[in-house]
């Protein structure tokens, strides 16, 4: 009795669950580790081939989570406010972290009705560029940069965690948050919600945010279970912070509109940062495409495991 499966005959050649053999004079368990893992990530039906042991299992293990695009260079378009943002939408980073995203504090600046200013329950709120406040449109200052989030839901074996919400906030060139700081308590950019898509992903027009004293220069975001849900705070299910690497930060605060974060950047550092010093940011670093003329594109997987229970706050000093 052969042990191998018999492919199907199809007018386009032999297929196997729906799916064209990569070298049809081939065996089905001999069309090589891209159509595996394919059937692998589509049916969970490859590990009973015969022939396919723990080495394809490990193969499999170790490779990255099959994505809807691959992530591109960033490129640049004028914007109305004559200046450029980044054109290209990558999908984040593919190759799974090594553990669930760090709880971290959501600040004293949140803006989600926390500790008082809510942004979250303003109409217009979901939406994707977060350079102007709501209804205005005046751009704030600064480098431009698209940020996609890809959120995975570990319970679920680190499926796309499609439809769930994600509320992100940062602060602005010169280290100011909207609704909180002197002088910008009425405005409200830099604050915004997206829904993620059937990949789980989110991506925010948005700009390099600054850095203030004491500080990783960073931004920050909670994930809801949906739309309806981000109304209260408290059902939030996953609260995180995203870093930037040393390198673009330093290219970018060479630039008049980023005054006094060159200097300040001096001062701290990954291991130094009170929410990124445990580990140097290692679950929390976005993979970062670009440059300070045209734009950034930043990207970055976050596991949210709904088995565990949330355990962020807010801290007393700055976020």
């Amino acid at each position: 009795m052969n042990r191998f499966p018999d492919p199907d005959d199809t007018p386009d050649g032999p297929a196997y669950e729906g799916r064209l053999l990569a070298r049809p004079d081939d065996e089905v368990v001999d069309q090589g580790i891209g159509f595996d893992l394919g059937t692998l990530l589509s049916r969970r039906g490859i590990l009973g081939l015969a022939g396919l042991g723990a080495g394809a299992v490990a193969l499999a293990a170790c490779s990255p989570l099959a994505t809807s695009a691959a992530t591109p260079s960033a490129s640049a378009t004028p914007s109305a406010a004559g200046t450029t943002t980044p054109t290209s939408t990558p999908s984040a980073s593919a190759v799974l972290p090594a553990g669930e995203i760090p709880d971290e504090t959501a600040g004293p600046y949140p803006g989600d009705g926390s500790n008082g200013p809510d942004v979250l329950e303003q109409s217009g709120i979901i939406r994707r560029d977060l350079r102007t406040s709501l209804g205005g449109t005046a751009v704030v200052e600064g480098v431009p940069a698209e940020v996609t989030l890809r959120i995975t839901d570990m319970a679920s074996g680190d499926a796309p965690f499609a439809g769930v919400a994600v509320y992100a906030w940062h602060c602005d060139a010169q280290g100011r948050y909207s609704m909180y700081s002197d002088g910008v308590e009425g405005e409200t950019w830099l604050r915004g919600v997206q829904v993620t898509d059937a990949d789980g992903q989110v991506t925010f027009t948005t700009i390099v945010p600054g850095c203030y004293a004491g500080r990783w220069p960073h931004s920050h975001f909670e994930v809801y279970p949906d739309a309806a849900s981000i109304t209260d705070a408290g059902n939030a299910i996953s609260t995180s912070q995203l870093a930037l690497p040393q390198a673009m930060l330093e290219t970018v605060y060479a630039l008049p509109a980023y005054d006094g974060s060159a200097r300040n950047l001096t001062g701290v550092s990954l291991t130094s940062d009170n929410v990124f010093g445990e580990d140097g940011g290692a679950l929390q670093m976005a993979t970062v495409t670009g440059d300070a003329s045209a734009g950034y594109a930043a990207s970055l997987v976050v596991r949210v495991d709904t088995a565990t229970t949330p355990s962020a706050g807010a801290a007393p000093g700055r976020p």
